[in-house]
């Protein structure tokens, strides 16, 4: 199965050797949970910041749409160009995954909101209750453990769209679309060590407080394989 992966920022250069690009960090921890499956994923990655798209949206069977430190309401070219394409992947009824900034522009295109969190950061590790688990056939907890960074959040949900997870920080963390859209506000391509280097990198933005909260929050396990799996899942199913 091919799987366009569309870019939308880059990790800081500072951290770039040590952890990767934001789309190796997804196609790694992807293939490292596909194990199981006899059907492989294969990626491709589109830099769509610089209108890099496939040259039809049929050349892959999915996609998926990473985090940025972009917010979805800029106005960007960019931004509006992807708004539309994920219109056309609606459409078509194309397998479509979001992660945090790829997470709250679904939602925000197909009839929801996405805002600035009136709580402000949401940084570290989070637990989020599962209220519906469409298609995990495997490691189904009541409870999944996250990174996360992001300052907007889904406010509110599209028509369509039925709730997965939720927290009290962020209520809408997680949602699907009928069988081919599946959306996440998580890092499950996130390392530990990669989330904490994020924090510190952004200590002065943050806070003491909440950059504190943040880094006590790291002693929580992820469950970042098993959200992985289910992705792979979802992508096969």
């Amino acid at each position: 199965m091919k799987i366009g992966i569309l870019k939308v920022d880059s990790v800081l250069p500072e951290f770039r050797n040590s952890h990767g690009d934001y789309p190796q960090m997804l196609a790694h921890i992807l293939q490292l949970n596909s194990f199981e499956h006899e059907e492989k994923l294969r990626f491709k990655t589109f830099d769509v910041e610089a209108g890099d798209y496939p040259s039809h949206i049929d050349e892959f069977d999915g996609y998926i749409i990473p985090g940025s430190r972009k917010s979805v309401y800029d106005g960007d070219h960019w931004i509006e160009a992807l708004k539309k394409f994920v219109i056309a992947l609606d459409t078509k009824k194309k397998k479509l995954v979001g992660v945090c900034f790829g997470h709250q522009l679904i939602a925000e295109v197909l009839g929801g909101k996405t805002e600035g969190c009136d709580r402000g950061w949401g940084v570290g590790v989070h637990k989020t209750q599962i209220k519906k688990s469409p298609w995990f056939t495997q490691n189904n907890p009541k409870v999944f453990s996250l990174a996360v960074s992001h300052r907007d959040q889904v406010s509110i949900l599209p028509q369509r769209a039925e709730l997965i997870g939720s927290n009290k920080f962020c209520p809408h963390s997680m949602f699907s679309i009928e069988k081919h859209i599946f959306s996440m506000q998580g890092h499950p391509e996130f390392s530990v060590q990669y989330a904490i280097d994020l924090v510190n990198a952004r200590r002065e933005i943050l806070g003491e407080s909440t950059y504190n909260k943040a880094l006590e929050s790291f002693s929580i396990s992820t469950d970042r394989n098993a959200v992985a799996a289910w992705i792979v899942e979802f992508f096969l199913s």
